[in-house]
């Protein structure tokens, strides 16, 4: 169930080939995907309905969600599952409150001042799947950071159901967490109509959330027009685990992450033969328990993997060129080797941090760069839903002293425009 290798007999770069090649062959959207752009841009609303009914298989009167739809979601869900988000909620955002920053000030001699100003974006365009998939969870990672960044509109778009409502869990879980407006339009449609706006749907600045392979090429294709959070590929977990890593415990991490696509990949380094033995066993033991069974066994058939190193340092110098989303460091003194870790979406730390506790619950985002791309990009966070302006300015005595210093780089960059700025001041004093 897992591939197995050594890197001491093993080459390096064919163990990178194997994780870095998960593009899904053969799916070709594009077409399809700008045509229906371009189509939601030139008529709104109608062909929204359109696809809405063509793809969702349902009539929608009216596509905002109502404050009598989400009150009544509130009586089909759990008081337990309330709480619980609630709770999540909180650990969410006191994470998050700790990312915002302020602008600066820079003060010299003669009337010289500049500096930076931090401004929240202003509307942004949240995406939750919806059908068979529901996750509660990435509504409070998506929308939560954009609040606390100071995000005054935040808008929420989700497929309809075939009775045309939308998953209480999801509902519910959008007011807890301070969206302003729901909408029932799904796919590439939803996400042109956030783009580029519609009778019913004002424009956006960006827009972020998970989707299918349409919604991913639909986000890519606009950006531009707006802007997005990354372009996700499948889900991935690296697991570090020195010889007393519990087996069944890794054996369960992998298979959660395993469970999300049959492309995701799911990585196994450790320093013992033996332990990677235990995990097969615990995985062919615990899978018989899940319900995602065949999606499971086709990621971990395909793209699960065992790498034997000959130390802890080499299993960190090896994930580090993989730069996986979630690396789990199943190891004695897990924070002593938090400073080895280069590339990497999320760290978890220890025997009994497993990577669904950051999903849903302890505070950290859980949207993540793929695909290798932790090499230089980061988390979704309160970063994401800010923009910088840069402010300057000097006095009459200022701009005098330094104005025959800057029609000299004028000049050789040949803008005699430029130039005739600064030189029309001068003459003028």
């Amino acid at each position: 169930m897992l591939k197995i290798f050594d890197l001491s007999k093993d080459k390096e770069s064919d163990i990178l080939k194997i994780i870095q090649n998960r593009d899904d062959e053969g799916t070709d959207v594009l077409n399809v995907v700008n045509n229906i752009l371009k189509d939601i841009r030139k008529n709104g609303d109608k062909s929204l309905n359109y696809y809405t009914k063509q793809f969702d298989k349902v009539d929608i009167d009216n596509l905002r969600v109502s404050n009598e739809e989400i009150e009544e979601a509130f009586t089909k869900v759990e008081e337990d599952f309330i709480n619980a988000m609630k709770l999540a909620i909180n650990n969410i955002e006191e994470y998050h409150k700790k990312q915002v920053r302020s602008g600066y000030s820079i003060e010299k001699e003669n009337g010289i001042f500049m500096g930076q100003i931090i401004l929240p974006l202003q509307r942004i365009g949240v995406y939750v799947p919806g059908g068979t998939a529901a996750y509660p969870s990435s509504v409070a990672m998506n929308v939560i950071p954009a609040k606390v960044a100071g995000v005054e509109e935040i808008v929420m778009i989700t497929p309809p159901s075939a009775d045309g409502g939308i998953n209480p869990y999801i509902l519910v879980t959008a007011k807890l967490a301070g969206v302003s407006e729901i909408y029932k339009a799904g796919g590439a449609q939803g996400i042109a109509a956030l783009a580029y706006g519609t009778e019913s749907i004002k424009k956006v600045d960006k827009i972020v959330g998970p989707g299918n392979i349409y919604v991913a090429t639909a986000k890519k294709l606009v950006f531009g027009d707006v802007d997005i959070d990354m372009v996700a590929g499948p889900s991935e977990i690296l697991i570090v685990a020195d010889e007393n890593a519990n087996a069944k415990y890794i054996a369960a991490d992998l298979m959660s992450q395993a469970e999300h696509d049959k492309l995701a990949s799911s990585i196994l380094l450790t320093t013992s033969y033996e332990k990677y033995k235990e995990v097969v066993e615990e995985l062919n033991k615990q899978i018989t328990l899940l319900t995602r069974r065949e999606i499971i066994e086709y990621s971990l058939n395909n793209y699960g993997m065992c790498v034997i190193c000959k130390d802890i340092k080499e299993c960190i110098k090896l994930s580090n060129k993989i730069s996986p989303e979630h690396l789990e460091l199943m190891v004695e003194n897990a924070p002593d080797y938090l400073g080895q870790v280069k590339n990497a979406g999320s760290i978890f730390l220890g025997y009994y941090s497993p990577e669904p506790l950051g999903d849903y619950f302890a505070g950290p985002n859980h949207v993540l760069p793929t695909n290798g791309t932790a090499r230089f990009s980061s988390p979704l966070g309160v970063d994401s839903f800010i923009k910088k302006s840069s402010y300057l300015h000097y006095s009459k005595e200022a701009l005098n002293s330094v104005g025959d210093k800057i029609m000299l780089l004028a000049e050789k960059e040949g803008l005699t425009a430029h130039g005739n700025s600064i030189k029309v001041r001068l003459e003028n004093d």
